[in-house]
């Protein structure tokens, strides 16, 4: 998926570059953010490769502004996009990594602060499209089956935002539960896992270690000779 895909499905219908950037704020920021650093050059580009035309419109604040609508090059080029198939692209979770890395701090009350952090940011998302969801099953009779092509398929969409942060959520539960259970367990014990403890556990761990220290005790052996 690319942002000038998802700008040239969006102007079907005629928009200024800050109506695109509201439109990503609050109906598509559950699965796409962009600014308006990335979405005018990306404007200009498709209107450069005749996939957008843009005209001048005046507004009632300040300066005229430009509204952009596709092209029927720009509709071909949609189309064969969505006709491609699902694309699942690999997803860069700057919070997993740091999960991932944690121990590093040796401290799970750490651990623990960052994950019922996490949960609060999942749970509030969450919560801002479930209420999107309500309000528009109690104001739209066509809701959710009668409802038009277009709005169909955006209520799709906002289903499966609904149910991956709905997952994220249950998942921080999880692992609060567990990173409170290892606490008291250490507890009783009367310890804590610092890094330092860790590192032994880390060589023995990746087999990679494993022939680094066999090459090494080796040339030991060589060298005593």
């Amino acid at each position: 998926m690319s942002l000038e895909h998802i700008l040239l499905g969006l102007l079907r219908e005629p928009a200024s570059g800050y109506d695109l950037k509201a439109v990503f704020d609050e109906r598509l920021h559950y699965f796409w953010a962009a600014e308006l650093s990335q979405i005018y050059p990306a404007l200009q580009g498709l209107e450069r490769k005749g996939l957008l035309r843009s005209r001048r419109a005046p507004s009632k604040r300040g300066p005229g502004r430009r509204i952009y609508q596709i092209t029927p090059a720009g509709h071909r080029v949609l189309r064969e996009w969505l006709e491609n198939g699902p694309e699942l692209n690999d997803e860069r979770m700057d919070y997993l990594a740091k999960i991932y890395l944690m121990d590093e701090l040796g401290d799970l009350q750490k651990t623990l602060r960052f994950i019922r952090e996490l949960r609060d940011v999942f749970s509030g998302r969450l919560a801002e499209l479930q209420t999107i969801e309500r309000y528009w099953s109690e104001k739209d009779p066509q809701y959710p089956d009668a409802l038009s092509p277009q709005m169909f398929h955006v209520l799709l969409a906002l289903r499966k935002g609904i149910h991956s942060l709905s997952a994220h959520v249950k998942w921080c539960d999880e692992s609060i539960r567990r990173v409170q259970a290892r606490i008291e367990k250490e507890n009783h014990h009367g310890r804590t896992i610092s890094r330092t403890s860790l590192d032994p556990h880390r060589r023995r761990q990746h087999g990679i270690a494993r022939v680094l220290d066999s090459g090494i005790r080796k040339k030991r052996r060589t060298r005593s000779r």
